[in-house]
């Protein structure tokens, strides 16, 4: 469907140069009011595209209807009244009210989907990427707020790990794996992707250097002792409030740095040096790139924007309340199903993000697996990739994990980059395997399956890891170092020698 315009106000795409009006039509203006002419312009564009200028208007009747229909996932919503009640009802029990939060949250992480997608035709495909990469972020993050408001910190970091190795494993995987079922390969953009590269690895490179640190300083006490007993007691010493708090230094640093890469990259992804770049697709972008922008422009939304806008902000506000639920009945669920801390960080509670959109995947999967035996016509298949989840491991490592940090400092709570080593490797591999796996842009459905069996293959390993001592005593909260680790010597004097020796043949 065309697009319509007033024929006298036409609107700029993003596929045609914007005029400098300043400057065509009085050259001997001075360049401070020609590039203020120029700003206004860009200013008026977005104003234009966010009100639907040269859209077909969408009536609010027409917009709630849309909503209500725009998925058969939110049948689901009939769950969340019931997940609160459970909450209050201790009676039910905190398994039934994990699950009911868990399967709640399903349609709200659908809705963030879609109505991101609608508000990405609104804001443009800079502006929408971005706000789209941040609804699909908003459950983990407003989960990871939560547990660092109740001083969850070790859950915290396995979740944020998680999170990230999700992101990057099993998301794009499997939208690899579906996508490219009927092709032979499908395009990523090759410029955002050579970006992700450096941008991933300078993420996860920020937490190996604390954790590099420890281990250093670890292996150098340990290295000190004359006798084991003396190695022992200098190890033990390195487990304490000036390390962590030299560790809380480095990691502030670290994050202030972060914060200002992650902004900086997003403002060269959306303007790069270059006349009118921001406006325009590279001509020699792949073709299913361009078809892709031209959709953008041509597709008309479902809703007016501000419906859309208020849907949305609902949404956040019933989700933050039932992920609070949701976070209560955690502990209730580890005792019950014996599940331990790192599995439950690492791999349960992420899924909570990739609930809704795993289910339409898979169940689109099935869908395609039995037209093709029943032979029935199938559609064509799209030959852009969708690698979105890969921006949101960037946002995550770049902007919400010092965002995390910095929230802790400002709280009182010992929030640090010092991760797991298990964890550390753990971003490293996925982070190197997604690099290798993107590097020429281009895509398929065995290497989708590659990234989902290394994600079963940590999900396996993770299942016995029983997590790094040191580390969980460093992130005591609230309290101190001394106060976690004489609280973990069960046994008296005895089992915090025992507890010593632990720590020293750690180090050994």
């Amino acid at each position: 469907m065309q697009r319509l315009r007033p024929s006298h106000s036409p609107e700029p795409t993003l596929a045609e140069p914007v005029q400098e009006h300043s400057q065509s039509a009085a050259p001997q203006t001075h360049g401070y009011t020609a590039a203020y002419g120029y700003a206004t312009d860009r200013v008026q564009i977005f104003w234009d595209r966010l009100r639907g200028k040269g859209r077909r208007p969408v009536s609010w009747t027409t917009s709630i209807r849309n909503i209500v229909c725009s998925s058969w996932l939110n049948v689901l919503f009939i769950l969340i009244p019931f997940a609160w009640v459970s909450h209050w009802h201790k009676g039910w029990g905190s398994v039934t009210t994990f699950a009911l939060c868990f399967l709640a949250i399903i349609p709200l992480e659908g809705m963030f989907d879609w109505g991101g997608e609608q508000m990405f035709l609104y804001l443009g495909k800079d502006l929408g990427d971005l706000l789209v990469v941040t609804l699909n972020n908003a459950v983990e993050a407003v989960l990871a707020i939560i547990l660092l408001r109740k001083c969850d910190l070790r859950l915290l970091q396995a979740t944020v790990v998680g999170v990230v190795i999700l992101h990057l494993l099993l998301i794009p995987g499997t939208a690899f794996l579906v996508g490219g079922s009927q092709v032979r390969h499908q395009t990523l953009h090759p410029h955002h992707t050579d970006m992700n590269h450096s941008l991933l690895m300078i993420g996860v490179l920020a937490t190996l250097l604390p954790t590099a640190f420890f281990a250093a300083l670890d292996r150098g006490a340990a290295a000190t002792g004359a006798t084991a007993e003396a190695g022992a007691e200098t190890a033990f010493t390195l487990v304490s409030d000036s390390t962590r708090a030299e560790i809380l230094h480095i990691s502030r640093g670290l994050a202030v740095i972060l914060l200002v890469i992650y902004v900086a990259s997003r403002i060269y992804l959306h303007n790069p040096p270059g006349e009118n770049n921001a406006l325009t697709v590279p001509q020699d972008a792949p073709d299913a790139i361009k078809h892709h922008e031209n959709e953008l422009l041509e597709e008309e939304p479902l809703t007016n924007p501000w419906a859309c806008m208020i849907i949305l902000v609902i949404t956040v506000a019933i989700m933050a309340v039932t992920a609070e639920f949701l976070v209560e009945s955690i502990e209730g669920v580890r005792e019950t199903s014996g599940i331990t801390e790192e599995w439950f960080g690492l791999i349960l509670l992420p899924f909570v993000s990739f609930s809704a959109d795993g289910t339409v995947a898979v169940v689109f999967f099935l869908e395609t697996v039995y037209d093709q035996i029943t032979g029935k016509k199938i559609q064509t298949p799209s030959m852009l990739a969708r690698g979105r989840a890969i921006d949101l491991s960037i946002q995550f490592t770049l902007w919400w994990m010092p965002f995390l940090v910095l929230l802790g400092w400002w709280s009182t709570r010992p929030m640090h980059l010092l991760f797991d080593f298990f964890e550390v490797a753990l971003l490293l591999g996925s982070c190197f395997l997604v690099n290798y796996i993107t590097a020429d842009a281009k895509t398929n459905w065995v290497e989708g399956l590659i990234m989902i069996a290394f994600y079963i293959m940590i999900a396996v390993t993770a299942w016995f890891y029983p997590g790094q001592p040191e580390v969980e005593f460093m992130l005591e909260c609230p309290g101190t170092v001394a106060e976690a680790v004489a609280a973990g010597a069960e046994g008296g004097a005895e089992g915090a020698v025992e507890l010593v020796r632990a720590l020293a043949a750690r180090a050994l």
